[in-house]
């Protein structure tokens, strides 16, 4: 297979599982050539220690695309901790991680389980068929991050509208991208009030104890990053997790009779699932070598996530093959997160998220089925994070 076969869509999916060509690169060559529109190259980095080895190294490997360009640091640039390099990153991340222990979650605990059965009354007073998407999985994450920011309640809907639209491709990237810029000025005139009189809410705490050291616009774009990076992963993760247990029915009912396999499967279908397929693009600080391959500095490495969470050098002797949930495999710990100092800074609320949710749903609605064949339930077909465009549910 050479470089020119293996166009950027190959990253995709068929259903749960990664299109096999990932599969077969991933054994031919630990740093992939990818010719890119327009000339260049960007190399695809699939096994699971190479992708590792890259995530973890921020000396080498840049996220900012500021550095790389000449263009100077994007800071004030939607996106949050993604896009930024020590020391900026380790002075934000600082800021930010204290709010995602799991002590300070617990006071958020009340409120998930209060927005999911919400959802789940809206679902049982709707009356079957449902679409599970617009009905639980997609509201639920933005709402959740409504009561983590502290958004006014009145606000909330205009809130959960931004939070979809800027993740609907349907109508073209000028509309996803003004949901972005409308999303950003809201979170900045948010912040604003919030500095005024700050509430309970992460912008108010952030506020109160580090209101100095952040700008308006600078904690608006970490909201921002929060937002990014908490809703459609989270929307997808509870989508695909629910399609799955009603694809194996045993599992189902041992989440709906207890919560001793719930952390163990949670962390098994983040490994399955992979949704978010690719990190954060790196960039080379410097000509380098890098697993036996010459990579230029400025150049674009992308570690594919999904192709090292299903890696077969991680299979331990005696597990189940890594295209299968195993909630009691053995094996090092999953990228479904990603690794090193960009390892998402809001895992554990996602975890909480899908804790709360999957028992809840299958306990309120113990026949829970597909309204429609396997076969018509329609996945996304180009997105980097993977999911379903709907998912028709009776019971």
């Amino acid at each position: 297979m050479s470089e020119t076969e293996f166009p950027l869509i190959q990253f995709m999916r068929e259903a749960f599982d990664p299109v096999p060509e990932l599969g077969q690169i991933r054994a031919e060559k630990a740093v992939y050539p990818l010719t890119i529109p327009g000339g260049g190259t960007v190399w695809f980095v699939t096994r699971y220690e190479d992708v590792r080895a890259v995530l973890g190294d921020s000396e080498r490997f840049s996220n900012d695309f500021g550095n790389v360009t000449g263009m100077g640091s994007q800071q004030e640039d939607p996106g949050g901790l993604g896009f930024r390099d020590p020391p900026e990153h380790t002075r934000l991340r600082k800021l930010l991680t204290p709010e995602f222990t799991v002590r300070r979650l617990r006071r958020l605990e009340p409120r998930i389980e209060a927005i999911v059965n919400g959802r789940l009354d809206a679902m049982e007073k709707q009356g079957p068929p449902v679409d599970f998407v617009k009905a639980f999985s997609l509201p639920i994450p933005s709402l959740v991050v409504c009561e983590l920011l502290g958004v006014p309640y009145e606000e909330q809907a205009r809130f959960e509208r931004l939070a979809k639209d800027r993740f609907d491709f349907s109508a073209g990237p000028e509309a996803s991208l003004a949901a972005v810029n409308e999303s950003m000025a809201y979170l900045t005139d948010l912040v604003a009030r919030e500095r005024r009189n700050p509430g309970d809410g992460l912008l108010g705490m952030l506020l109160r104890e580090h209101g100095d050291d952040l700008s308006d616009r600078e904690l608006a774009s970490l909201a921002d990053g929060l937002l990014t990076g908490g809703h459609d992963t989270t929307t997808s993760m509870l989508g695909l997790g629910t399609l799955w247990l009603l694809r194996n029915p045993d599992y189902f009912a041992q989440v709906r009779d207890g919560d001793e396999i719930v952390p163990g499967l949670i962390e098994e279908l983040l490994r399955y699932m992979t949704v978010v397929q690719v990190a954060f693009p790196r960039f080379a600080r410097e000509d380098l070598e890098f697993a036996g391959q010459q990579i230029k500095k400025g150049e674009m490495v992308l570690c594919s996530l999904i192709g090292a969470n299903r890696d077969p050098a991680l299979r331990g002797e005696g597990d189940p093959d890594l295209d299968c949930v195993a909630p009691a495999r053995d094996m090092p710990p999953h990228m479904a997160f990603g690794h090193g100092i960009h390892h998402c800074v809001g895992a554990p609320l996602a975890r909480l998220e899908m804790r709360i949710a999957f028992p809840a749903l299958v306990r309120r609605f113990p026949t829970l089925r597909l309204d429609v064949p396997w076969e018509e339930v329609p996945f996304r077909k180009l997105s980097i994070v993977y999911g379903l465009e709907s998912l028709p549910v009776a019971w």
